[in-house]
């Protein structure tokens, strides 16, 4: 009788063990999948804010950087200038920018007037009409680009280089001095002019500020902003 209590109670004990064991697994399979569950918002959250701090930079930081100089078209006789070029490239690190005028814009304000938009789009290799420019698409000077641009009736209607030419209206158009590939992106390598042909009234003088901003479809607008000096030559050295 003994020897049967005693059996009876070791066998008890190894149902005990087992039913331990069970609950033990799954404990073990239930805080190993929220680990995983964990680890895995965990990875998650660690890439979206990755992707949204690099949009961020993205969007924060310009791909345009202006490439020297600003100059202008100078009248002397009347003390204005007639035209302003600003050479741009793309910044160091930054990526292609399309200039097609669906989706950039010039914004432009002096100390008279104000226009959001006065951008007509890139001058490209059809209008390239000049058998002195070196290569199709590209323009040794802002007079040839203006030239072309008036005589396409593109952006401008006359050519301020001309004798007594002046646009009807104020405009902005674009410009390839190396050109890659013959299209309105801007590339890492090309290098591009932004030209303003301004109307009679518009034409700025001596202590006037100019701002034109360049707005395109990601990253931050490009702003240039000068006082004009006192026109005494037909090129005016703006800095």
């Amino acid at each position: 009788m003994n020897l049967i209590r005693k059996g009876h109670r070791q066998s008890h004990r190894g149902v005990i063990g087992v039913e331990s064991a069970i609950v033990m697994i799954a404990f073990v399979i239930v805080a190993a999948a929220l680990a995983f569950v964990v680890l895995n918002m965990g990875f998650s959250t660690t890439q979206k804010a990755k992707t949204t701090i690099v949009s961020s930079l993205g969007e924060a930081s310009s791909s345009l950087e202006i490439a020297g100089k600003v100059t202008g078209l100078g009248n002397v006789s009347q003390a204005k200038i007639e035209v302003v070029a600003v050479p741009i490239k793309i910044a160091s690190g930054g990526e292609s920018v399309n200039l097609d005028p669906s989706t950039a814009a010039v914004k432009y304000i002096s100390n008279t007037v104000e226009y959001d938009n006065i951008f007509a789009g890139t001058l490209t290799a059809a209008a390239d009409g000049d058998d002195d420019n070196a290569n199709s698409g590209e323009w040794l000077s802002l007079e040839l680009a203006t030239d072309d641009a008036a005589d396409a009736d593109l952006y401008i209607t006359e050519d301020p280089f001309d004798a007594n030419g002046i646009p009807a209206s104020t405009k902005a158009f674009i410009y390839w001095t190396v050109n890659n590939n013959n299209n309105d992106i801007l590339d890492q390598g090309e290098h591009a002019t932004l030209a303003i042909a301004y109307k009679s009234a518009d034409q700025p003088s001596a202590l006037d500020k100019i701002r034109a901003e360049i707005l395109i479809p990601t990253g931050a607008a490009l702003s240039i902003e000068r006082q004009v000096p006192s026109v005494t030559t037909t090129v005016v050295d703006l800095g």
